[in-house]
């Protein structure tokens, strides 16, 4: 196993707003690869808490749904310029 199941750190858990909170620091967070903004999968497991940043997905969409429901309009075509006849292939 790595260096992080082997080091161990100390927190207060405070309130934040109506939730609560643990602040993790910089170094936790770069030893457990958490970056500003990552998303987290939280699981209560027989020892505690357990922490995973989640794997993260590129969003893929099909051409149907990325053309679902474009008009003329909502494509704002009325905007595309026009060509000029000199600029016409032949």
């Amino acid at each position: 196993m790595g260096l992080q199941s082997h080091v161990g750190f100390e927190g207060t858990v405070q309130q934040w707003g109506n939730s609560l909170a643990l602040r993790i620091t910089r170094a936790v967070s770069e030893l457990a690869q958490l970056p500003k903004g990552a998303k987290v999968r939280m699981q209560v497991t027989e020892h505690g808490l357990l922490i995973r940043p989640l794997a993260e997905k590129p969003e893929s969409f099909a051409e149907d749904e990325l053309l679902a429901g474009l008009t003329p309009h909502t494509a704002h075509a009325d905007e595309l310029p026009r060509l000029l006849t000199s600029e016409y292939r032949a």
